[in-house]
């Protein structure tokens, strides 16, 4: 499978969850301001919202949105327990975080990537995220992982919204919980391979 991925961008989630499902990673890389994948080819023509993550199937079908692809992916090895079982409540409950990871945080970083954004939107965001993580801070309390002891799709979602805190002045240092999480995550060797693969860290 082919996942068309900007380094750091939400993009990062697919492609860690790819990595802990076992399944060969074929990356493409797209300039999103350009809308050009690295090949020079009209980003727009792959994927006509124009932005990532975008997963090309090995019928030529492409998938679009984060939340549906790692649920897709996570559920094409179901033994490494990325997602849980059809019908179960731990399979709405996986739903429940990703949908708020997509709604209540991610969507409330993007003004801050934006040069344009004025310093009362700015602070108004902030706030807003901040909120949002004292809420995950107490769900989270003493357990590993959101879900609980295992690792889910969820998991590399939330993770990369945390990567983001330092590009847009947030100190994530206030959340112990969350710092702590954050670093756990980051030393699962599958992490560690999509975050050099992507040239984030050292390799």
């Amino acid at each position: 499978m082919k996942l068309y991925y900007a380094p750091g961008a939400c993009s990062l989630s697919p492609h860690i969850v790819m990595r802990e499902a076992g399944i060969p990673v074929q990356l493409v890389k797209v300039d999103t301001a350009a809308k050009k994948s690295e090949d020079g080819t009209d980003f727009r023509t792959i994927n006509s919202k124009g932005y990532v993550p975008t997963l090309e199937l090995p019928d030529g079908q492409r998938l679009t949105e984060g939340s549906a692809i790692v649920q897709y992916l996570a559920d094409q090895v179901p033994t490494r327990g990325l997602a849980p079982a059809y019908g179960t409540i731990e399979r709405y409950r996986l739903q429940e975080w990703l949908n708020f990871i997509s709604t209540e945080l991610h969507k409330q970083f993007s003004p801050l990537f934006d040069p344009a954004c004025e310093s009362t939107l700015r602070a108004r965001q902030i706030e807003k995220i901040g909120g949002r993580f004292d809420w995950v801070t107490k769900q989270l309390g003493a357990r590993d992982h959101l879900m609980g002891s295992a690792f889910t799709a969820a998991d590399a979602y939330f993770y990369t919204m945390l990567t983001w805190c330092r590009h847009v002045g947030i100190d994530l240092s206030k959340w112990p919980v969350l710092t702590a999480y954050k670093a756990r995550v980051e030393q699962r060797p599958q992490v560690q391979e999509a975050l050099k693969a992507e040239g984030l860290v050292k390799a």
